[in-house]
């Protein structure tokens, strides 16, 4: 038998065979985008907004359901994020808000979730983003939450106690930080990155660069920008950052937790549906007296409700007094989450749902 029948046909017949597949797929993206066209035109005449996320998260899903190879999960979901996302921009340019710059986590936050053919806009701070968003210079936003190593992201609470602003959905993205630079490690002097970046390699750091002065950047991507023009500086930042900036890879991942996670809300858009795997965020003020906070978390053991974070937070102006972020498995619109937030207003100072929004999957 020949070379070419046991590889599976001639390089002619693989030609047309990839050919004519190309044709089909040309065909089939195009009534795609036509069908989403029509949809959102549909949506709009029920007085829905065009844009529905949880329908493009259970488009993924089907996705995966079907997928036997050779690509994998991943692979097929950012295919089709682009192209539910270029689908969408066709109907209605949607303008995400994210910490930037660009190649941030923040930024690679955005990408995962809204597809990088999306308007996506860089915010100097996290208070711009939401900013541009209660203003309406952006349809969503996206804010560190939480990290797995370094715990609650104090800006983000900050802005949900000062403006009015909705959960929607959430991201979880796992954090590989490496040093880059354009040197080798030995000569090394000087390393930036964002304090939270340096907080989470501090033990690498101390063992492989002890004589290396850390310096602390507002991103990752800035201290990678600096560390490409700058001898015998390294940045503690992604690998995209490092190959936009031309930058080598010196070390990778050299965060200490290897599940060095951070969680990403996505602010703004509609209240989400309930899709059965959910959760919801609530911000409390409890009264300043004994026992006040006891009585407020005892509603979630009577209501069998599973908290998944809480955190406590300065109230602004106050000496003593505190805020609660508060996080339940289950959607506010479910009865037994119904009947705890009532329990809950009538033992608070202040309840308020942030959002139910369905739960992410953590991914590279």
């Amino acid at each position: 038998m020949s070379k070419q029948k046991k590889s599976g046909g001639s390089i002619n017949s693989i030609r047309k065979e990839l050919e004519r597949c190309d044709r089909d797929l040309v065909k089939l993206l195009s009534d795609r985008a036509r069908a989403a066209q029509r949809m959102a035109k549909a949506r709009q005449a029920d007085s829905l907004p065009p844009y529905d996320a949880l329908e493009e998260q259970e488009t993924f899903r089907r996705a995966a359901e079907l997928n036997k190879g050779p690509l994998s999960e991943e692979s097929l979901r950012i295919i089709l994020r682009d192209v539910v996302g270029t689908a969408r921009s066709l109907v209605k340019p949607v303008r995400i808000g994210y910490l930037g710059p660009k190649y941030s986590y923040s930024h690679l936050a955005a990408i995962d979730r809204f597809g990088d053919s999306t308007e996506l806009t860089p915010n100097a701070t996290i208070k711009a983003v939401f900013e541009a968003l209660h203003f309406g210079q952006i349809d969503f936003g996206l804010v560190p939450l939480e990290n797995s190593t370094d715990g609650r992201v104090v800006d983000t609470l900050d802005m949900f106690a000062r403006l009015p602003t909705k959960i929607t959905g959430e991201v979880e993205l796992k954090i590989h930080h490496n040093l880059l630079g354009k040197c080798a490690r030995s000569e090394v002097v000087e390393v930036y990155s964002k304090p939270q970046a340096l907080s989470q390699c501090r033990d690498w750091l101390a063992k492989n660069l002890p004589g290396a002065k850390a310096i602390e950047m507002t991103s990752t991507a800035i201290a990678a920008q600096i560390a490409a023009d700058k001898p015998g500086a390294a940045a503690v930042a992604s690998i995209e950052a490092g190959m936009h900036y031309g930058l080598g890879v010196i070390d990778a991942n050299i965060e200490d937790n290897k599940y060095n996670i951070t969680r990403f809300a996505v602010i703004g858009g509609t209240e989400t549906k309930r899709t059965g795997k959910d959760k919801t965020a609530l911000m409390l003020e409890i009264p300043h007296k004994p026992g006040a906070l006891a009585d407020a978390m005892l509603v979630f053991k009577r209501g069998r409700l599973n908290l998944t974070w809480i955190e406590s937070f300065p109230m602004s102006g106050s000496r003593n007094e505190y805020l609660f972020f508060v996080e339940f498995e289950g959607h506010a619109g479910d009865s037994k989450a119904k009947n705890a937030l009532n329990a809950l207003r009538r033992k608070t100072v202040r309840c308020e749902v942030l959002g139910s929004y369905a739960r992410s999957e953590a991914r590279e």
